[in-house]
């Protein structure tokens, strides 16, 4: 469908209308279709622009929660990594960890923690955990340091590429009648008398809007809620605080090998990883409190000194600035409001509903995205907004999903089924499997996918999630995007001005939020 006939199908009749289009309104787009609803989600940037593109990398069940004895939460988080890795296993895979110990007292410790974990996720678990002495430790991690080394304890969860998992999310859908549209902002809602009835919205590159009647209005905005929240009741108290959290991003070498480092507990309290993800290092997070919910959060330069800090008591070789590849942050919702009319499913994720009956799904994280998902539309369920129907997202693959590795280039695997299209674009025109830069593991196949398939608009959405090329290389990124603008432009019909804007966003965007600060 193309994008006109898209924003034309949103006139219409649904029974589930979701706005935002992130981990958890994707999520929720797919459980509503599946379960038979007419669907329709809308949201006002590309998908997972947002928190769902900065995570950490990670589907796990939440190690830190066993500390704190929450041996529930960690369970259901373990169950819905099977379902992750089970659904998009070409996107989803297990990832070895090591938590290294500088005493020999810790490691029967953390074995023992770990050994529950593995035991919890029972017959999903992604590898058995072990204690290792010095020497295998440092085999399966070259660049930690030796000094003051005891051994380490190795246990395994899930990694992801949450960007393209929220693409499969989208396409998914869409591939079961869904209507899903980007860049089509929610500006108002619509009530007969007191009840909601649906969302007029805009198509922001047309600036044509749309009203879109629905039996449910979910909200599912991540950051954001409270904005919409406010279009529904101008008064509601605020439900959501925000924090930043900041990752760096470092050569391979700085780890070596396929293992990742779990530090349990830093000096002040925090949960630190060094992972090994598309041929680079991702070292994160920072937790710091936020003022404002905003697209682009930023760093400060005392939270890089943090990661450097920290990442340099375990590496062999110090790291400095001059190795940062590229910063991201993103803002976490947390759910600090409190409301009469919330619902508290789970310990992670709440739901709302108004008086109006807006449904507002706030919290939670990327691994347990389908759970809120069902536990949403089933409060619609009990609100008699729609009617009973059983959920039946937790076997439903996700597009392109397969086990078989169609490509053997490791990008172009993420593609699952659908590389062999991108494969076809290549042998079709050689110019296109050239790489749009040389740091870069990415082709023009690969961007002219993104726009014919992928609901690209921007060269934004191709650099930042149709590939991942500023989180990997952002000076790289800056490089490709005029040849990339202009291959998007000639696709999508744009003038060489609309080029000219787009590089020169990009370029701002890199170097602002992506850049170190100089």
């Amino acid at each position: 469908m193309t994008r006109t006939a898209t924003i034309a199908a949103l006139d219409n009749d649904f029974d589930v209308l979701i706005i935002g289009g992130g981990a958890t309104g994707l999520g929720i787009a797919v459980d509503a279709v599946t379960r038979g609803f007419n669907t329709a989600l809308v949201e006002a940037g590309d998908f997972a622009q947002a928190t769902s593109s900065r995570a950490t990398k990670l589907v796990h069940g939440g190690v830190r929660y066993l500390a704190s004895g929450q041996i529930h939460l960690v369970y259901e988080a373990l169950h819905e990594r099977a379902v992750m890795v089970r659904n998009a296993p070409h996107l989803v895979h297990p990832l070895p960890f090591i938590i290294p110990a500088n005493h020999l007292y810790e490691l029967p410790y953390y074995g023992a923690g770990l050994t529950l974990y593995d035991f919890l996720s029972g017959k999903s678990t992604l590898g058995p955990t072990k204690i290792l002495g010095k020497e295998a430790t440092l085999a399966r991690i070259p660049g930690l340091k030796p000094d003051h080394l005891s051994g380490g304890v190795l246990y395994h969860d899930g990694q992801f590429n949450d960007a393209r998992l929220a693409l499969a999310l989208a396409r998914t859908a869409a591939d079961h009648r869904a209507v899903i549209a980007n860049y089509t902002r929610c500006v108002r809602l619509i009530h007969s008398g007191k009840k909601l009835t649906g969302a007029v919205v805009r198509d922001l590159e047309t600036g044509a809007e749309v009203s879109i009647r629905a039996k449910v209005v979910i909200n599912a905005t991540g950051i954001f809620v409270d904005e919409i929240r406010r279009m529904d009741e101008p008064e509601i108290p605020t439900l959501l605080s925000v924090s930043r959290g900041t990752h760096i991003v470092v050569p391979a070498d700085v780890l070596g090998g396929d293992n990742a480092i779990m530090v349990p507990k830093t000096d002040d309290g925090r949960v630190i990883f060094a992972i090994p993800w598309q041929g680079r290092v991702v070292i994160g997070t920072t937790d710091i409190p936020a003022h404002a919910s905003v697209m682009e959060p930023g760093h400060t330069e005392a939270e890089i000194d943090y990661l450097l800090e920290l990442a340099n008591l375990y590496l062999a070789r110090p790291i400095d600035r001059s190795d940062i590849l590229a910063v991201f942050s993103g803002l976490r919702p947390l759910v600090t409001g409190k409301s009469a009319t919330t619902s508290k499913l789970s310990r992670e994720h709440h739901i709302d509903t108004s008086a109006n009956g807006l449904i507002t799904v706030a919290g939670g994280k990327w691994t347990t995205y389908r759970r809120m998902a069902e536990d949403t539309l089933n409060f619609a369920i009990k609100q008699g907004s729609i009617p009973d129907r059983k959920c039946v997202s937790a076997t439903v693959a996700l597009r392109g999903a397969t086990t078989s590795h169609i490509a053997s280039d490791r990008y172009l695997r993420e593609y699952g089924t659908d590389a062999s299209t991108v494969l076809t674009l290549m042998a079709h025109d050689l110019d296109l499997a050239e790489s749009i830069d040389s740091e870069l593991p990415y082709t023009f196949a690969q961007v002219l996918y993104a726009v014919r398939e992928e609901m690209a608009r921007t060269v934004e959405d191709v650099l930042s999630r149709r590939t991942r090329s500023i989180l990997l290389d952002a000076k790289a990124a800056m490089r490709a995007a005029p040849q990339v603008a202009a291959l998007m432009a000639k696709e999508l019909g744009q003038t060489s001005e609309w080029q000219q804007s787009q590089v020169a966003a990009f370029n701002q965007l890199a170097q602002t939020d992506y850049l170190l600060h100089t």
